[in-house]
């Protein structure tokens, strides 16, 4: 039998167990015990709802220090939220507009969010890997309110060109073991599915839900509202909910 796949990197518990406040909030919010880190850590949260024009000119100058890497031209929204911010990895000319959460809580490796050139990140999205990797690919645009988890080792990886729409949801790592009814479902462990991957030039359209260890191939169309349970193959235009194939790109457009 396999052993359940444990997310043992949880907020509550690092923010409420072990050492000092100081300490918790190092390991949680900095990643790093680094008292020179923390220090220009904090220097630049100062003015991170700084808004207009002199907001934008101080990130655009201090912030690029905080990451693992950053390239030319960079954009930083007011109000984004960083963890561990040594751990992302940032191309040139990024937009981080405002209200994002960039979050790359895995101790474990030094490259857990990696955004390519020419990503367009747009109010309030959220990547979140807590002992996983998200990768997105250059030229990229993410919605308004985009959710990305990937937990548990299941990672996601958007490959370049691919567009996806406001409030949808791809959750790499989402699905819990269930078998054990002596045990709390959120204590089973997740599963391990492999996490999900989306093919170059694919689109998402708005409230597009994809769940763990689904693969969506190049050029595919997910209709909104879908709920991708199962792999979509390149120039597939999938629908409904459950997602089923509508048709092949391609095909003879009806009268």
């Amino acid at each position: 039998m396999t052993e359940p796949k444990q997310e043992s990197y949880k907020t509550h518990q690092m923010a409420t167990s072990g050492g000092s406040a100081l300490k918790r909030y190092q390991e949680l919010i900095v990643g790093s015990s680094s008292w020179g880190r923390l220090i220009y850590f904090e220097l630049c949260m100062l003015v991170t709802n700084l808004r207009g024009a002199l907001g934008l000119l101080l990130r655009k100058l201090l912030w690029p220090r905080l990451f693992g890497s950053c390239g030319a031209g960079v954009t930083f929204g007011a109000g984004v939220v960083l963890r561990h911010p040594a751990r992302i990895h940032l191309g040139d000319r990024v937009v981080v507009s405002e209200g994002c959460i960039l979050d790359a809580r895995d101790p474990d490796s030094e490259r857990v969010l990696i955004i390519g050139d020419d990503v367009n990140l747009a109010n309030e999205v959220m990547l979140s890997a807590k002992k996983g990797r998200i990768e997105i690919g250059p030229r990229c645009g993410l919605g308004a309110r985009v959710i990305i988890h990937s937990v548990a080792g299941n990672p996601v990886s958007v490959a370049e060109d691919v567009v996806i729409g406001p409030l949808c949801y791809l959750a790499g790592g989402g699905d819990y073991h269930t078998g054990r009814t002596d045990l709390p479902i959120g204590q089973q462990g997740i599963k391990d599915l492999g996490g999900i991957e989306i093919g170059p030039g694919a689109w998402l359209a708005a409230q597009v839900t994809v769940t763990d260890g689904v693969k969506i191939g190049a050029g595919a169309i997910a209709a909104a509202g879908a709920v991708v349970t199962k792999d979509a193959p390149a120039l597939a235009v999938v629908g409904g909910v459950p997602a089923k194939l509508i048709k092949m790109r391609g095909e003879t457009e009806s009268a």
